[in-house]
């Protein structure tokens, strides 16, 4: 199925459209479903109407055995999600990355309506899986399009846009729970705010299939002809222009090496010539950093952070909540800026420190009692500044790096698996963290600066750099790189040298089709 050519546009416009209409609005899902019920179970309707989770009105008894339902219910979501992104290491590649990205767009459009319109739990409950599914698929699939469509240059920054949709999500379930609060009573304090999210499953489901599908997984498929003219109208080029010869060639030589050792998920265990185990692994340890460092603990949980663990109001703390989100947000930009201009390394070395040097300081401010208003105000300026370094590395550029070290006919497993992976420990910190802030307090947030003090060193060590390489490149990197523990040095030494390499590897290939043909 091609994509309309009324539209006319090409090039740059074509991928500002693209990032307008469809990159957007699935993130801005992922963030604005994500921290969809943080924020409103405390409302007084909402606890009327489940009250199997209602922990503000409990007794001592009961309120151990709500909490652990009400994490459930937040966490089902991640549930769904972790399903979601499973299904594209089948269904991306069996069915196309456009077609996939509609079904999900439904799925988040059914799951919204089913949540806003719920009497009973288990029709939330349901409601917050088929809302996972949908967004555990976007996850999965969108990054890895955005990779495939973007060119080298400014491909970082294509990609790590999709933080700052998710935080632009969260940002605006923030306060538009906040202005729904001000009702105080009735349902509309709760069911406009998870409706409104059904307008960007609207304009996801309305836009896809005005964009053109990857010519990577187009010449994957076999479609040759259909795979230049895609190229050719992604890159605003004729569709004889040597570079989009060029890009053909190398996507074509690097299909050809790795359809000559097969494509089975088997091989994701396997070091082998494409050390794959080893990128795989570098997938999953940074989705696992992503989470275990305490992101959608400080984002999820915040209006729960500040009136239960800090001892504000139910309004103060919305409405710094809010202000913590807006932060994230603006922080975003930072990544922008800074994700291809300095690299990949750089910006997961300073977010990585920049945490667990929060968290250790959000630990001491919160040991001390609700009384100290001391503690209080800086245990408040420590989750802004948490949320400021967690953008820099590890709300768009994780998604980013796992794309750009997995091969083309592996590509859409590895980071379905590596976003389910993601999902699997974000079910473990929404599912623990309402018993954890109530039984060990401030001891909590140790856990999270230990895991984000190992991320400058496991990324200095073992994670190579990608920046300003096209994917064919980066996957003949890892291939020609002496071992897994050499390659970072090995990628720093070829910097330079590479790109002319892999240029005469895929004239080569050219010239052999045309002796060929």
């Amino acid at each position: 199925m091609g994509s309309p050519k009324s539209l006319g546009l090409r090039g740059h416009t074509l991928s500002r459209l693209q990032t307008a209409l469809i990159v957007a609005p699935s993130f801005i899902l992922f963030g604005y479903n994500q921290a969809g019920i943080g924020g409103l179970i405390t409302e007084e309707d909402w606890s009327e109407t489940f009250p199997e989770i209602d922990t503000l009105h409990a007794t001592p008894a009961e309120k151990d055995a709500r909490s652990t339902l009400q994490g459930f219910v937040v966490a089902v979501f991640v549930i769904g999600a972790l399903f979601g992104s499973l299904s594209c290491s089948y269904s991306g590649d069996r069915f196309g990355r456009r077609n996939v990205i509609f079904f999900a767009s439904i799925c988040t459009l059914v799951g919204e309506i089913l949540e806003a319109s719920s009497f009973s739990l288990a029709q939330f409950i349901v409601g917050r899986i088929v809302v996972g599914v949908g967004v555990g698929q976007l996850s999965s699939l969108v990054p890895v399009w955005q990779s495939e469509t973007s060119g080298a240059k400014n491909r970082g920054r294509h990609v790590v846009l999709d933080g700052l949709f998710i935080c632009l999500g969260y940002l605006l379930e923030s306060w538009i729970d906040l202005g729904f609060f001000e009702i105080h009573t009735g349902p509309a304090t709760w069911r406009p705010p998870i409706a409104i999210a059904c307008v960007f499953s609207l304009v996801l489901m309305c836009s896809i299939y005005l964009f053109p599908e990857s010519p990577r997984w187009l010449l994957m498929r076999g479609n040759r002809d259909l795979a230049r003219e895609n190229l050719a109208r992604l890159r605003g080029l004729p569709e004889d222009a040597d570079e989009v010869h060029s890009e053909m060639a190398g996507i074509e030589l690097s299909l050809e090496i790795t359809s000559a050792n097969g494509a089975k998920l088997s091989h994701l265990l396997k070091m082998g010539e494409d050390k794959l185990a080893y990128r795989f692994g570098l997938c999953l340890l940074l989705q696992f950093y992503q989470q275990m460092a305490g992101s959608n603990l400080i984002s999820v949980y915040a209006p729960i952070l500040f009136q239960e663990n800090l001892g504000l109001s139910s309004e103060v703390s919305r409405v710094l909540s809010g202000g913590a989100l807006t932060w994230k947000f603006l922080s975003s930009f930072l990544a922008f800026i800074a994700i291809d201009r300095f690299g990949r390394r750089a910006v997961f070395i300073v977010s990585g420190t920049g945490m667990a040097c929060c968290m250790i300081a959000l630990a001491v401010a919160t040991s001390f009692p609700t009384s100290n208003k001391s503690s209080q105000i800086a245990a408040g300026c420590f989750i802004y500044l948490y949320n400021m370094f967690v953008p820099i590395g590890f709300l768009g550029a994780n998604f980013l790096y796992c794309t750009e070290v997995a091969p083309l006919r592996l590509r859409m497993a590895m980071s379905s698996i590596s976003t389910a992976n993601h999902w699997a420990w974000n079910f473990v910190v929404v599912m623990v963290t309402p018993i954890a802030i109530r039984s060990i307090g401030w001891q909590y947030y140790i856990v999270f600066a230990v895991v984000s003090a190992c991320i400058p060193v496991s990324v200095y060590f073992l994670y190579p750099e990608t920046m300003g390489r096209n994917l064919e490149e980066i996957d003949l990197m890892f291939k020609q790189a002496p071992s897994a523990w050499a390659a970072v040095q090995y990628e720093k030494q070829t910097r330079n040298t590479m790109p002319e390499e892999f240029e005469k590897q895929a004239s080569m290939v050219t010239e052999l089709k045309h002796s060929e043909g």
